[in-house]
């Protein structure tokens, strides 16, 4: 044996799998791969306490452990659909997703691909002609993208597209909806018959209240053709959905301003994302994980002897999203474990499927931001005026403000209690108008969001009803007018009583290349 004298940084790996119950994994876990940039804490924290009895020597006696206090922290960069599993440990929520098949054994499964044929188990018929439907992780790169379906039946998915035949379908292999394709001439813009636009059913018999849209959920409007969009620029993009019927989709928060159009010999695209907010009683899904960290071989003569810790129980407790000017946008993440638990090298590491990291592009905060948008709110107008023409750089902030529940004969903590949700932030603006600091003086109602796309893929995060403070204007010599500004945001219904929500994240798995 020749044992070494140190172990470097980049020896190290970061993974995590989602936990059964707090503590404990399932039975055939798989850890996923995280790319970190940099670690806060990371393990558990031990405390003793010792003895300090009278006496004259005066002299402690040795102290024993009282408790150790699990903890993990680390900063990645946010990329496309690498975080969705932690975003739901984050929101306390699970996915509201438009119609999804997996090839897992705890989902329908798709059997093979043939034709134009996407053979499943069962759930085929959820999808319908018209749905434009994303495929992801098939072993054939024709079985990756976006197709519209022709047909389906309960065990078929029929798509308009050629595909390329494959009978072993990979383990995560989906397809999913990611919007829908209307006939010739079936949906008009009518913005100006109601107090917001909207989005007509002028034919056809597609219900809109089918496409499982919730309230306050951003949608793109048009696709890459001319005949997939409205010949109004403005009319097409991105836009929240106030309320949707059988016969409109009601809009707000659009990009632009949105005119009257008819869809004649149109065949309008919208697509859509899964959506992940925060939930209230009833709906409040907790997801614990337990967090790996390999930290190399003690014996460089047995090289596959990984020592490991574990941060077991780990409830998120704290993100924050970082969009600072000519950069990537981060993630910095913070979790409060159960335990803490150190594996030596011939234990090796726990059991588990460990799949290849598939790593994406980071989003460029300078091209990759298509909106980052402060302005207040409006119920008559979907497109009111920005507090701010620019943002030099801004944060979101989601707190669950946990604490430790500790009890008699337990070393660490037993469980862990959920406080309040908090969403907040900082933002730097460029000063422009004395109007915006009138705005934060009147405690007035204020909106933010954040659009980002990249690769046919983005996402939106949108805080319906923020709260300003701050407003101090900066000014140093040779530099543009800046002010400091801090969010704090709230449940929504103030504006409406379906936006039941502080933070709503919509994660669009395909975006046309308009969207950029």
């Amino acid at each position: 044996m020749t044992a070494v004298t140190k172990i470097d940084s980049n020896v190290t790996g970061l993974r995590y799998a989602i936990e059964a119950s707090l503590g404990t994994l399932p039975g055939s876990p798989i850890w996923k791969s995280l790319e970190p940039n940099s670690y806060g804490d990371f393990g558990g924290a031990v405390t003793t306490v010792a003895r300090n009895p009278i006496n004259d020597g005066r002299q402690r006696k040795k102290g024993v452990v009282t408790d150790v206090e699990a903890s993990a922290s680390f900063e990645v960069d946010l990329t496309q659909d690498s975080h969705d599993d932690l975003f739901r440990g984050f929101m306390y929520a699970a996915y509201r997703q438009k119609a999804t098949i997996v090839n897992v054994t705890v989902d329908t499964e798709i059997s093979g691909v043939t034709g134009s044929t996407f053979t499943v188990s069962a759930d085929g018929d959820d999808f319908v002609a018209g749905d434009l439907i994303f495929g992801s992780s098939f072993t054939e790169a024709g079985n990756n993208g976006l197709f519209e379906v022709a047909s389906s039946t309960t065990t078929t998915v029929v798509v308009v597209e050629s595909l390329t035949t494959e009978a072993t379908v990979p383990l995560d292999a989906k397809i999913e909806v990611v919007g829908f394709e209307f006939g010739s001439g079936e949906v008009d813009m009518d913005a100006t018959t109601y107090t917001l636009p909207r989005i007509v059913r002028a034919s056809g018999v597609k219900d809109f209240t089918d496409f499982g849209l919730n309230p306050g959920e951003f949608i793109f409007i048009g696709g890459d053709l001319t005949a997939e969009k409205f010949a109004t620029a403005g009319n097409n993009g991105f836009a929240r959905v106030r309320s949707v019927a059988a016969t409109y989709i009601e809009l707000d928060k659009s990009t632009a301003t949105l005119a009257d159009e008819t869809g004649t010999a149109l065949t309008i695209r919208l697509f859509f994302g899964k959506v992940i907010k925060n939930e209230v009683a009833g709906t409040i899904a907790r997801e614990t994980y337990q967090l790996e960290r390999t930290l190399g071989a003690a014996d460089d003569s047995l090289p596959g002897d990984i020592q490991s810790e574990y941060v077991i129980g780990a409830v998120p407790n704290e993100i924050t999203f970082n969009i600072p000017s000519a950069d990537k946008l981060t993630a910095e993440m913070a979790f409060m474990g159960k335990d803490h638990e150190t594996r030596s090298g011939a234990t090796g590491v726990k059991s588990g499927t460990r799949p290849t990291l598939v790593s994406g592009d980071a989003f460029n905060t300078s091209s990759d931001i298509t909106r980052i948008r402060m302005s207040t709110v409006s119920s008559t107008d979907s497109f009111n005026d920005a507090l701010y023409a620019f943002l030099m750089e801004a944060s979101i902030t989601i707190r669950n403000n946990n604490t430790r529940n500790q009890a008699v004969g337990i070393v660490g903590a037993f469980e862990h209690t959920a406080g309040t949700f908090e969403v907040g932030g900082e933002v730097t603006a460029y000063f422009a108008d004395v109007a915006a600091i009138a705005t934060i003086r009147a405690n007035a109602n204020v909106t933010f969001d954040i659009i980002m796309a990249k690769n046919n893929a983005g996402y939106v995060f949108d805080i319906p009803l923020v709260t300003l403070s701050g407003g101090l204007a900066q000014m140093e010599a040779n530099e543009a007018i800046k002010m400091p500004l801090s969010q704090e945001a709230a449940e929504a219904t103030e504006i409406d009583p379906t936006y039941n929500h502080t933070l709503m994240i919509v994660d669009f798995a395909y975006l046309p290349t308009a969207a950029e």
